[in-house]
């Protein structure tokens, strides 16, 4: 390894965040060394991550096709929003933009108020402790998904299992061809789907999509296979691992929530800071790759290198939050960046918000009483996953309450 070159990413503990981000933070432009591709830089400082994100000279789609610095073994599709760069990006973004638009969710929130309301009852009824994970988390924002984009519910399990596969970190040449295989039975289904679509027209998100190739050549069949299972993949794992995430920071935080109990309306406000503070990521993000020599920091990144912003350290950077170290619920102007920043600012960011301060909020009204069910430095966390999360987390109540 060439000296000074630090290994990343950092191995997680938990829900905590590696010390050495301060350092990094100081340095301004960071010099690592990937498990897969070689050597990279990282910006972990707010302004430089924000630049990153939205500077055109450093390129997603770069990463193609190529052996760059990554942290899996799997190299990513051109037809994949997530490598896609603008005008290209953009023109598929706007074809399901208007799915997750703060007015569209607003149209779901019953729903998934109502999907939240069944899976406690469902806990009510086995009494505790339950294991949150499997009996609410999971299965909340992969219903949600699902039905948006029309996938029929005897097949959300298998679905699930797709795609929990597809976020596994690789780390040996079975792991690698268990997730090419996950991801090619997924992409199968989804080509399954549209094909159904094609005979009887539906008006779900995948209906839309294929309106939109059939009827007006906006994407190619390969994005619209991409584009589904890219929102599948994605979009239900991470909102499921935070729910678990930030009820395990509340219940092992007594102030903030005994804060929040007081205060309900604070939900929203709390949501943002456990966005925050609560680190997901177990992984790297995606490289960018510098098309002309760039100076980031105040360093000279050449052409063909690569730069990875890193939205855990810049969330807890002293420069723009104050005391960044300590959760506060209350905390003003929170212009956290974990739903990302730029062009690939997370798509479905209000759907998650919605999915969690209807999920956050219920459990704690229906659970006065609410509390782990086992010691908080017992709870075990998942290995060998892109996100963070606890594989199970226990919980018991003395006291359960209605829906409302």
């Amino acid at each position: 390894m060439t000296s000074g070159v630090c290994p990343y990413p950092f191995e997680p503990a938990g829900l905590a965040v590696d010390a050495r981000y301060a350092g990094m933070r100081e340095e301004g432009l960071s010099r690592v060394r990937l498990p897969y591709g070689g050597e990279a830089w990282v910006v972990t400082r707010y302004e430089d991550v924000r630049s990153v994100l939205c500077d055109r000279r450093l390129m997603r789609s770069l990463t193609v096709g190529k052996d760059v610095p990554r942290g899996t073994e799997s190299i990513e599709s051109e037809s994949s929003i997530i490598t896609m760069d603008p005008p290209m990006h953009s023109r598929l973004r706007r074809l399901v933009a208007t799915a997750f638009t703060p007015k569209r969710v607003e149209t779901l929130r019953p729903r998934i108020q109502q999907l939240t309301d069944g899976l406690i009852d469902r806990m009510i009824d086995q009494g505790p402790p339950v294991d949150l994970v499997h009996a609410f988390s999971i299965p909340l924002p992969i219903t949600a998904l699902c039905e948006l984009l029309g996938v029929p519910g005897e097949d959300h399990a298998k679905v699930h299992a797709w795609t929990d596969t597809m976020t596994m970190i690789s780390g040996d040449g079975s792991d690698h061809a268990s997730i090419m295989n996950a991801q090619q039975s997924l992409w199968g289904y989804i080509a399954g789907l549209v094909a159904q679509r094609r005979e009887t027209p539906t008006d779900d998100l995948i209906g839309a999509l294929v309106r939109a190739r059939d009827d007006e050549g906006r994407l190619t069949e390969g994005e619209l296979i991409d584009l589904s299972g890219g929102i599948l993949a994605v979009g239900h794992e991470t909102t499921a691992n935070h729910i678990s995430n930030l009820l395990y920071t509340l219940l092992t935080h007594p102030d903030q929530l005994a804060r929040l109990r007081d205060d309900p309306g604070l939900l929203p406000s709390a949501i943002e800071e456990l966005l925050r503070f609560v680190p997901l990521g177990a992984s790297t993000g995606f490289a960018h790759i510098a098309n002309e020599d760039v100076e980031i920091a105040g360093r000279l990144v050449r052409a063909g290198e690569a730069v990875f912003a890193d939205l855990e350290g810049a969330n807890r950077d002293a420069a723009v939050f104050e005391r960044p170290e300590e959760l506060d619920l209350a905390r003003p102007r929170n212009h956290h960046v974990g739903f990302g920043h730029g062009p690939h600012h997370c798509l479905g960011a209000q759907m998650a918000r919605a999915e969690l301060q209807i999920a956050l909020g219920t459990l704690l009204t229906r659970f006065p009483d609410l509390e782990l069910a086992m010691d908080a430095a017992e709870v075990p966390w998942q290995r060998g996953n892109r996100q963070r999360g606890p594989a199970c987390l226990p919980l018991s109540w003395k006291t359960a309450l209605p829906a409302q």
